[in-house]
């Protein structure tokens, strides 16, 4: 078993194990602030890692296009593909884990996005020697394929730098593409696998920039069947059989549930039987041995970070490998608790309450609004989180929504947020504020808003438009100032980057100005906590330094800490320790909490 472990303060390794005793076979330390961002076994033996950069804690890493393959043992390693080696007939470029043949012989399907060209190919590579074999070129910049169970590509479908979806299809031999449609009822169609038999094609589907669901059609996209589908959210993470092939989604709004695509199937009776072992907790398949006889289990809670489990079917047991995070206990963790309620112009929303361990009926509570960052990712969902339980350990309701902008209700949902960052999606944490007080649940008079990165822009944000509704507002790594970050971000340094800005901010220098804290510091009355490291480039420290000057200038003087050495949030436990201490004594004195830790 091959495991990507955070060693602390930006360094992680890859550790080996052989299953038995869980007896160490290799710990290969990576570059500090490298990160594995997938991993696969190539063989029985042969490990294939992708690699991926750090740009801060609070950020996911940045895959960096870079392959390495090692023996479990860590010896023969090889630096497969990525920016520092040319192979024959291959320009330097990104390369993406793209699938393996049917039977793992050391070979795995790499996708090739060349540094000079717009073109996406596929090669077969061999993981022992770096040898490779061009096996599709679609002609198209970033495009994904999806194999069938041969090793023939099928489908290949990517977006532009314009946001324009792209579906293209070959024929039984991976040749002759073409572009593809959903069929005659349009709609976005997006495939990830075919069937055992190679005639038919699993896909997530949505019409009208609706949520996702899921569906299974014939190659040409007709005859399609609905698997799984909710109303509300898009279909999430998809469970496999040990035959390797889908035979469950989740649906994921609220605690996670599995929908079976044949609640008869041995796979789905045997899920739901070993899901009943978990009460209270998600169950998912992480992966299975060829052979079929022995699974790793991931199970997972709303206060529990999770344990991976071995599950033997020869045996009949389910045996305990790795917890990710054992020092917490979930029983003085708290219950997240799925709320939806609608917003000002009547749109539904949905997000999560925390209340504080051993609440049952929360009432007149001190809140703590908690943003997400982003804005156009995935929302809040079930699973444990960090800032909302450390905040509800300390006697604080937390509240979190997931406005519009955020992924995971379809692509209207998300374009909703596009071009309205400090009005509306503002407008929909306020009315989540105001839900609360109606409902009873907070008191109004102790209400502070916190958040990290656009979580941090959203606290200050909220602050200045509705000033009744807060008393504090504190913020990390925080973005306050847009046309700075339209022009000195490390995603302002990208053709992509930049596309993205213009999509989700537009041109408009005076709408920027109007949506920026910076420029909004004299709307901001309560005490404001700002905390940054100083080598932040996604958004740079001088976006704190502007913002921490505003505020003085309408004498408002925040608290202020700054962090040399760090970036986009902090790797060093005694940094996050410094700013949690910080965050609690500076929640204390504005919003106050009896609770103790």
């Amino acid at each position: 078993m091959a495991v990507s472990a955070n060693l602390g303060e930006g360094n992680h390794a890859i550790v080996v194990y052989r299953i038995e005793g869980m007896q160490q076979t290799a710990l290969l330390k990576l570059p500090r602030y490298e990160q594995p961002v997938d991993m696969h076994w190539a063989s029985d033996t042969r490990l294939l890692v992708a690699k991926g950069r750090l740009v801060g804690s609070r950020e996911k890493p940045v895959a960096t296009g870079e392959i390495i393959a090692t023996d479990f043992d860590g010896r023969h390693q090889l630096y497969v593909f990525g920016y520092q080696v040319r192979k024959t007939g291959m320009d330097r470029g990104f390369g993406v884990i793209e699938g393996f043949p049917p039977v793992r012989n050391g070979h795995f399907y790499m996708r090739h996005l060349a540094a000079n060209s717009s073109r996406s190919m596929l090669y077969d590579m061999d993981a022992e020697r770096g040898t490779s074999r061009l096996v599709a070129d679609i002609g198209k910049q970033d495009m994904a394929f999806v194999l069938d169970p041969g090793g023939v590509p099928r489908f290949s479908f990517g977006t532009t730098d314009d946001n324009l979806y792209l579906l293209y299809q070959a024929n039984a031999q991976g040749k002759d593409w073409q572009p593809a449609s959903a069929g005659k009822s349009g709609g976005k169609f997006v495939p990830f696998a075919i069937s055992a038999d190679g005639s038919e094609v699993f896909a997530t589907y949505s019409t009208d920039g609706g949520p996702a669901f899921l569906v299974r059609s014939d190659l040409a996209g007709a005859r399609r069947t609905t698997l799984a589908s909710d109303p509300f959210g898009s279909v999430g993470d998809v469970e496999w059989s040990t035959a390797h092939q889908p035979f469950a989604a989740t649906i994921a709004n609220g605690r996670p549930r599995s929908v079976y695509f044949d609640e008869t199937s041995v796979a789905a009776q045997e899920h739901r039987q070993i899901s009943s072992k978990f009460p209270d907790h998600y169950v998912t398949y992480v992966n299975h041995t060829a052979d079929g006889n022995v699974t790793l289990l991931y199970a997972y809670s709303d206060r529990d970070p999770g344990t991976w489990y071995l599950f033997n079917r020869n045996k009949a047991t389910i045996e305990p490998l790795l917890a990710a995070r054992g020092s917490i206990d979930p029983a003085r963790m708290g219950e997240r608790r799925h709320i939806r309620f609608k917003a000002s112009d009547g749109l539904e929303l949905d997000g999560y309450l925390t209340l504080p361990a051993g609440v049952q009926a929360p009432r007149k509570l001190p809140m703590v609004l908690l943003p997400h960052g982003g804005p156009h990712v995935e929302g809040d969902q079930w699973a444990f989180d960090n800032d909302a339980q450390f905040l509800a350990s300390r006697g604080y309701l937390v509240l979190q929504v997931n406005y519009r902008g955020s992924e995971g209700r379809g692509d209207a949902f998300e374009r909703a947020g596009y071009r309205h960052w400090g009005t509306r999606v503002q407008d929909d944490l306020i009315d989540g504020v105001r839900w609360t007080i109606a409902q009873g649940y907070t008191d109004p008079d102790r209400i502070c808003s916190y958040g990290a990165s656009f979580g941090a822009y959203s606290a200050m944000m909220v602050a200045a438009r509705a000033p009744e509704l807060v008393k504090c507002a504190a913020g990390l790594s925080g973005l306050y100032d847009l046309a700075s970050f339209a022009t000195d971000s490390d995603t302002a340094s990208t053709s992509y980057g930049r596309n993205y800005i213009a999509r989700v901010l537009g041109n408009d220098r005076n709408e920027w100005r109007t949506s920026s804290p910076v420029h909004l510091a004299g709307q901001i009355k309560v005490p404001v906590l700002l905390a940054h490291g100083e080598i932040d480039k996604r958004t740079p420290y001088a976006q704190a330094v502007a913002m921490k000057k505003a505020l003085e200038s309408a004498g408002n003087a925040p608290e202020w800490m700054s962090v040399p050495g760090e970036a986009h949030g902090f790797y060093k436990d005694e940094n996050n320790a410094a700013f949690y201490r910080r965050l609690e004594a500076f929640l204390a004195r504005n919003i106050g909490t009896t609770k103790s830790p």
